[in-house]
């Protein structure tokens, strides 16, 4: 059989996002929301459109997420008050402790299937999958995010 690096990686990435996704809805939310919440947490406040940009997503579709994540408490919008048009977009303390339950989960999900690997290999192949992500494109989140599947968290 003829080597396909990509087609085992597309296998193993199903696999995965598979697990990735048990562990963030573990948490009782959608992996989009968690990438939001993973962005804001990582940058900070931000605007809104700028965050769109971030996540590659409609900006409607995130007014959508934002909106179910204030009414959960996880995150927080108010207007810039050097720009009354611009919204600022917060991460709320909860959302923060949130953030860290899931990467906890996530850690739990990537050791068991990395288990096989020796710390140098696991090293070699985040760099090759940074390698890969940064020279291959990146597609838009928008699809993925409506059909709730893995997306780059």
């Amino acid at each position: 059989m003829e080597k396909r690096p990509g087609l085992a990686l597309a296998f193993a990435g199903q696999i995965a996002g598979m697990r990735v996704q048990e562990a963030v809805r573990a948490h009782g939310i959608k992996n989009n929301q968690a990438h939001v919440l993973m962005v804001l947490a990582d940058q900070g406040a931000t605007g809104q459109q700028a965050l769109a940009q971030t996540l590659g997503v409609d900006p409607s579709m995130l007014v959508a997420m934002l909106n179910d994540l204030e009414d959960a408490g996880l995150a927080e919008r108010r207007r810039d008050p050097a720009d009354r048009r611009r919204h600022i977009v917060e991460i709320s303390p909860r959302g923060t402790r949130l953030v860290t339950d899931i990467y906890d989960g996530i850690a739990s999900a990537e050791a068991e299937l990395f288990s096989a690997l020796d710390a140098d290999e696991l090293d070699v192949l985040h760099k090759m999958l940074i390698r890969i992500r940064t020279t291959g494109g990146e597609p838009s989140c928008d699809a993925a995010d409506t059909a709730d599947t893995p997306d780059s968290l």
